[in-house]
This record gives C-alpha cells, sequence and structure tokens, in this order.
C-alpha cells in the first residue's frame, strides 16, 4: 500500500467518550495528513451531525460505515465476539480483513478487541499469540519498546521469545532504530535469578541468530537507554505501564499544586514555566499514546480508553506510520527468518 492510498478505519463509538473524541482526533488527523482517507464506523446520525459543524473537510475523503452495535466497555469479551458483530469495532476489524482499511483504531474495550482482532485477523504464520507493545520515553530522549501489554497475562517461553522477534521489528522499522537491543525483564540481571519461562526464553534468545540479544533488566531501567525492547509477559508489563502512567500524572500534579501554593512560588514557576513545559511534553502519556496489537494479519492500534482527542490522534498518527512501514509483513518475514535458522 503506498501513501497515496492510505486508508484506516477507526471505531468512532469505542472509548469512555466515544464521538466527542474520535471525531475531533478524525478531522485533526485529516489536516495533518494530505494523503489519509479515513472510514468512520459508528452511528452514522452522530456522525453526519458533527460533520455539518465542520468546515474545509474534504468530504470525499471520509466513508461512513453505519453500525447498529457498539461495545461497551464493561462488556465480557465473550458476549461481545459472540452478538456484536454489527458493532462499530467489529465493522472496523472486518474492513482490514477485507483489505479495505490498512490499519484501525479503537479506543474501545480492550478485551473485546483482542477477541475479535484474533478472530477476524488471525495471527501471522510462526506466532502463537499477539501482543501489545507501545513505546516508552527513555533518559536520553529516545523510545523503548515495551511489550507485551496485557494481551496475554500467561505467556510460556517461547512466547516471550516471539515477543521479542517482534519487539525488535517494531523499534527497527517505525523507530527506525538499527540492531534494536533486545532484553527481558526480570527481579534481577543475574542468570540464575527469574522463573523458568524467563529462564529458558533467555536461552532460546542467546541462541538465535539475528536478534540483539542483551540480558535481563530491571524494573528500574525502563526509562533509561539500557534496550530498546523489553520484553515481558502481559500480567507484569499492563502494571509495569500504569504503575508509569500513574507516576508521571503524580509528577504533574505535585508541580501544579506546589507552584500554586502562595505568591512565591507562584512567580517562581512563572519564571520556570517554559522548563516545567518541556518536562512536561517529555513524560506526559497522552503522546505514548497508541498500544499497537503485533502479531496479526493486520494493523490494529488501541488507544486509552479515556484519551482525549489529542491523545486519540497520536494513535492515529501510529496506525498512518504502520501502513506506511508494512510492519505486518515485516514481521513475517522476520519471524520466518529467525524459524527457519533455528531448524
Amino acid at each position: 500500500m503506498t501513501l497515496s492510498h492510505l486508508t484506516i478505519a477507526l471505531d468512532i463509538m469505542g472509548g469512555d467518550h466515544g464521538p466527542l473524541v474520535t471525531l475531533p482526533a478524525a478531522f485533526k488527523a485529516l489536516s495533518e495528513h494530505p494523503q489519509l482517507n479515513l472510514i468512520l464506523c459508528g452511528d452514522q446520525q452522530i456522525i453526519e451531525r458533527q460533520l455539518s459543524n465542520q468546515e474545509n473537510i474534504d468530504l470525499n475523503r471520509l466513508r461512513i460505515v453505519h453500525c447498529e452495535q457498539q461495545v461497551h466497555m464493561d462488556e465480557r469479551p465473550t458476549h461481545a465476539l459472540r452478538n456484536k458483530k454489527q458493532s462499530s469495532m467489529r465493522k472496523m476489524l472486518e474492513l482490514v480483513e477485507s483489505g479495505e482499511a490498512g490499519a484501525c483504531v479503537s479506543a474501545g474495550n480492550t478485551g473485546a478487541l483482542l477477541a475479535m482482532a484474533y478472530y477476524v485477523l488471525k495471527t501471522l504464520p510462526g506466532i502463537d499469540r499477539p501482543a501489545l507493545i507501545s513505546s516508552v520515553p527513555t533518559d536520553n530522549r529516545k523510545s523503548l519498546y515495551l511489550l507485551d501489554l496485557g494481551a496475554n497475562v500467561n505467556c510460556d517461553s517461547e512466547t516471550l521469545f516471539q515477543y521479542a522477534v517482534m519487539g525488535a521489528v517494531q523499534a527497527e522499522e517505525v523507530a527506525g532504530i538499527a540492531n534494536p537491543r533486545v532484553a527481558l525483564l526480570n527481579v534481577g540481571e543475574e542468570q540464575i535469578k527469574g522463573n523458568d519461562q524467563v529462564k529458558y526464553a533467555a536461552q532460546l534468545l542467546r541462541d538465535a541468530k539475528g536478534i540483539n540479544y542483551i540480558g535481563y533488566v530491571e524494573g528500574n531501567d525502563i526509562f533509561t537507554d539500557c534496550a530498546d525492547v523489553i520484553v515481558t509477559d502481559g500480567f507484569v508489563g499492563n502494571i509495569a505501564l500504569k504503575s508509569c502512567e500513574g507516576l508521571a500524572k503524580l509528577v504533574m500534579h505535585e508541580v501544579k499544586r506546589v507552584s500554586n501554593k502562595n505568591l512565591l512560588t507562584k512567580i517562581m514557576a512563572k519564571i520556570a514555566l517554559p522548563l516545567l513545559r518541556k518536562i512536561y511534553l517529555t513524560v506526559n502519556p497522552d503522546q505514548y499514546n497508541g498500544a499497537s496489537l503485533i502479531g496479526l494479519r493486520g494493523i490494529v492500534v488501541k488507544s486509552h480508553g479515556n484519551a482525549s482527542a489529542d491523545a486519540y490522534l497520536y494513535a492515529i498518527n501510529e496506525a498512518v506510520n504502520e501502513v506506511s512501514r508494512q510492519v505486518p509483513s515485516k514481521i513475517k518475514d522476520k519471524i520466518e527468518s529467525v524459524l527457519m535458522e533455528r531448524q
């Protein structure tokens, strides 16, 4: 797919705020990417009502797919998979499966999205399970990729090995990191530490050609430049990511609270405003919104459910980047090469 024919499907109804967030982000994405076309999946009446209030929108770059159903945030994944075949989430995935869209983005129910994506798109050859991957900031302003972020809470050694291969491709193709350094998240850097799954995964990675495996890292290494890809299971990865996001929000909240404490702190905060804004832009979780569900036969980007319009725009931008880089085909080629070497 060339950049002149870049189409992305959006789940307009998904997330905590639905069209109030997804549609403004979609309109802004159109203005930022002249080559982009969007397929808006959701309630046609709601979409058209908001469209009528927009100026300078090229309607030729928009297509509406009316969906009678919506997957709710508290809905069980199995129920959504069986009973929400006319939902905006399901239609979005089917557009990717049919080739009408090169990627899709949803802020909806994570469990339902994982179940539907696995069912509709299937995994690439050689991949047992998909993984959620996202970038996080490091202390030298580079991005580090962390996976799995919650797609699979229980992972065996082979799955962790596959995650490492996929993460390396993501870092190389999307972030442009040559020969990315891959590490396993563990309770210590010593080889004797960790559970059996991590130890055997480490052995698989040491033996693999074409993977720049550097060993174990600990939780306090996530924001350093010690690696380009850190691999763990979905249980640990999800807790690590949510803890990081919570800490970032706490720091920003405390800066605001202390800055408004009295007249002196207000004056000092005003003087330091450029520096504070720079720090805020570095740690703001919004700009790292958009976890990719990799390992599938199509590109699926998951936005936070409570994302703002700006944060949802970052997720759309991630999808645009992955389509232009053709990430699934690169993962397919890499996994085939690694499996052949192992055989």
